[in-house]
């Protein structure tokens, strides 16, 4: 479980300085072809903008011949290659990129190359104004198919009308977030971690930018259709009960139905001397019900899941590996740093910053983040 993490203050625009610690997370899986292109394209931008940077590639459970790929840049330093024991899913390797990152300012992007980093440039702008997030919304959806542009329009409203949690229609994990905002996401202790919904849940001060993402540099998407609608359930169920509650409306009337059903036809047996009806009836009613409950079961089902998820208590992600330089850590917290406010990050122990191996203990919010590189 999550132990409670401080809450930081959101810093005034006044506080904010020209040129932040900026940290970059990549979530990557069987990116071997695609992270340098995207390294080699990014770090000037980074370097543009900050005068410390660091650049961390969660390595999501490759496959491929991304631990070559990412070597030359790792050893140059500002570039972290997190290596995860196995493939725990992009959401969590989101979470993990979050743990470890150091900066003041986060920044999340794929590492498919159609996020574009010049963009950071404005999304900075926007923070230094007083943005607490800014999330980049897609201009337009015309290189998607129609069945996926349908379906997120749809997976969208119903958030929105279910949840109770206003996530904005086309935005994506590319974003910037203060420090603060980093906290926190890092204090939730959900284990199911849709982070879409969660970047909207905790709210802060947030600033929309429009984009055109660019052409996927080489391969293709490990989202399927079926992965897509299977990660909009998961929203859907992770941020709103509303489908127990239909299924208890349904309940509820298919009994009243049942009951007039079974008056009228007391009424045509007793008043209008009418035979009962026969078999064929009674088995229509009987495989209509059954799949009725089996189906209520099944959403009943989803949710205990989730509650037996939560309750083992599992490490969220382990992390194999961690190699490269990224950003050091924070001075401790004080009264008041500089500019008044309390410093910019959550005590931890120190993170293995060389190249070495981070050994996984218990549940990572019951020790230190890095050192356990343990999840919710």
């Amino acid at each position: 479980m999550r132990p409670v993490l401080p809450s930081l203050p959101s810093p005034p625009p006044s506080a904010r300085p020209p040129r932040p610690r900026l940290s970059v997370v990549v979530p990557a899986r069987d990116e071997a072809a695609n992270l340098p292109l995207l390294l080699t394209r990014l770090l000037p931008v980074l370097r543009s903008l900050s005068d410390d940077c660091e650049v961390i590639v969660v390595d999501d459970g490759s496959r491929d011949a991304t631990s070559a790929a990412l070597a030359p840049f790792v050893a140059c330093g500002g570039v972290v290659h997190l290596r995860l024991s196995r493939n725990f899913g992009k959401e969590v390797a989101l979470t993990a990129g979050l743990d470890h990152a150091r900066g003041d300012v986060v920044c999340l992007m794929d590492a498919d190359g159609q996020h574009p980093p010049e963009l950071l440039a404005g999304m900075l702008e926007r923070w230094r104004q007083g943005a607490d997030m800014v999330y980049a919304v897609r201009a337009q959806r015309a290189d998607e198919g129609l069945r996926k542009r349908l379906g997120s329009a749809a997976f969208y409203r119903a958030m929105r009308a279910l949840s109770g949690v206003d996530m904005p229609a086309d935005a994506g994990d590319f974003r910037l977030m203060d420090r603060c905002v980093v906290q926190a996401l890092r204090s939730l202790p959900e284990r199911n971690r849709y982070m879409k919904g969660l970047y909207a849940w905790v709210g802060f001060r947030s600033a929309a930018l429009d984009y055109t993402p660019d052409a996927r540099m080489a391969g293709r998407s490990h989202y399927s259709f079926a992965r897509l609608a299977r990660l909009a359930f998961d929203g859907l169920t992770s941020f709103s009960t509303l489908p127990l509650r239909v299924w208890s409306g349904v309940g509820g009337a298919l009994a009243l139905a049942a009951l007039a059903y079974a008056a009228w036809l007391f009424g045509e047996h007793f008043v209008d001397g009418h035979p009962l009806a026969g078999w064929a009836t009674l088995a229509v009613g009987l495989m209509f019900f059954s799949g009725v409950q089996l189906l209520s079961i099944g959403i009943l089902g989803e949710y205990l899941g989730r509650v037996f998820e939560e309750v083992k208590a599992r490490p969220l992600y382990l992390v194999a590996r961690r190699s490269g330089l990224g950003l050091a850590e924070p001075a401790a917290p004080t009264a008041a740093g500089a500019s008044g406010l309390p410093a910019p990050f959550a005590p931890a122990t120190g993170a293995p910053t060389a190249a070495e191996p981070v050994v996984p203990a218990a549940a990572r919010r019951e020790t230190a983040p890095l050192a356990a590189s343990a999840g919710a």
